[in-house]
């Protein structure tokens, strides 16, 4: 037990020296990025973006820093010959590394469970603080049994959008309403279209119907058909989107509820169930990490090409990291489940690194 202690205890404070020069590295660089996209800003102001920023920027940085500190503590206690002596005791490397093992999925829970509500909070704001200082023109979304509800706005008007479907993307709304309104409230004109396209700087309007709502008028006498029409709009993709919630920005205790919401509705959630499912199986692919690292790196310095072996662990947790990703684009996309995009990679890489241990060690 002493010796379990001693290994996880050497681990943690390796993880979180390695962690600690990350985040002093990222943060200089993210300021000086910052400072040259926003040269106009107070630097305090430049700062909070950064500071913001920051905890996203680490989080999904984490494999990359636990593999790390895996070669690095293994490096030492080789070089230091601990494993020797622990091998010799009677013990067997792979009881040696249970404690590492144990270690990196208790991160793995920290981060999902306190670390990730942070980061959706900070990156949340972050997006918002960003957008504000680009200027762009202010947007909402909102999802609601009766479907989508979408505000863009310029200076001039702001117009409510009501959607009672979308695509997966949210490039598409079908039966939409546009409601445009002056400054003041007052309304100036109501479009319905049986869809409505997102261009460039433009809704692509097909099938439509507009109503003019300027006082003295009859709405109904002077409304017109359309087959095709275009509306000039502020907004991209990509913001509806972040509007809508990026996955990291939404806490992983609020994403259950959130994915029921957005089912009732009639939206898809295949996006927000992955990034769910992935949350949940991070502390097993942290599991992987620190196996896949101990494979290449156990063995006496005298026995192995120190530098091939590093190289090798190194490159093997970045390629099962990647292949981890794919997974996840494959599974938003709906090419293969949600379950196997999320759960498929942490376990292959469990087994890999099992399979690799075995072979390397007596066990």
């Amino acid at each position: 037990m002493i010796l379990h202690l001693y290994f996880a205890r050497k681990f943690l404070w390796t993880f979180l020296g390695i962690m600690g020069v990350f985040v002093v590295i990222l943060a200089l660089v993210d300021l000086v990025d910052e400072l040259q996209d926003y040269p106009d800003l107070p630097f305090w102001d430049v700062f909070e973006v950064v500071l913001l920023n920051l905890p996203h920027a680490n989080y999904e940085i984490l494999p990359l820093v636990l593999i790390l500190a895996s070669v690095a503590l293994f490096l030492r206690l080789a070089r230091s010959s601990e494993l020797v002596v622990v091998r010799a005791s009677g013990r067997s490397a792979m009881r040696a590394l249970s404690a590492p093992v144990t270690a990196a999925a208790l991160i793995g829970v920290v981060s999902v469970l306190v670390f990730n509500p942070l980061v959706a909070a900070s990156s949340k704001r972050y997006n918002d603080l960003v957008n504000k200082y680009n200027g762009a023109g202010s947007s909402a979304l909102a999802i609601t049994a009766d479907g989508l509800w979408l505000r863009q706005g310029t200076e001039s008007q702001q117009t409510v959008i009501h959607a009672v479907s979308a695509s997966s993307d949210l490039g598409t709304l079908n039966d939409t309403t546009f409601m445009t309104f002056t400054p003041a409230g007052e309304p100036i004109q109501r479009i319905y279209a049986k869809s409505a396209q997102l261009g460039r700087g433009e809704w692509i309007l097909h099938d439509a119907k507009i109503w003019h709502l300027e006082r003295d008028t009859n709405p109904e006498a002077s409304s017109e058909l359309v087959e095709r029409m275009t509306l000039a709009s502020p907004l991209t993709q990509e913001r509806i989107l972040d509007s809508f919630g990026k996955p990291e920005y939404i806490p992983i205790w609020e994403l259950p509820a959130f994915i029921d919401q957005l089912e009732q509705a009639g939206f898809t959630a295949r996006r927000y169930a992955v990034w769910f499912q992935m949350e949940l199986a991070r502390p097993l692919f942290f599991m992987a990490l620190v196996m896949i690292a101990a494979a290449y790196t156990m063995r006496h310095t005298r026995l192995a090409n120190t530098g091939v072996s590093v190289l090798s662990a190194i490159m093997l947790g970045f390629t099962l990291h990647y292949i981890r990703n794919f997974a996840q684009i494959l599974g938003e996309n709906g090419q293969i489940p949600v379950m196997l995009a999320a759960w498929a990679p942490p376990v292959a890489s469990l087994l890999l690194a099992l399979g690799i241990l075995l072979h390397k060690e007596d066990g």
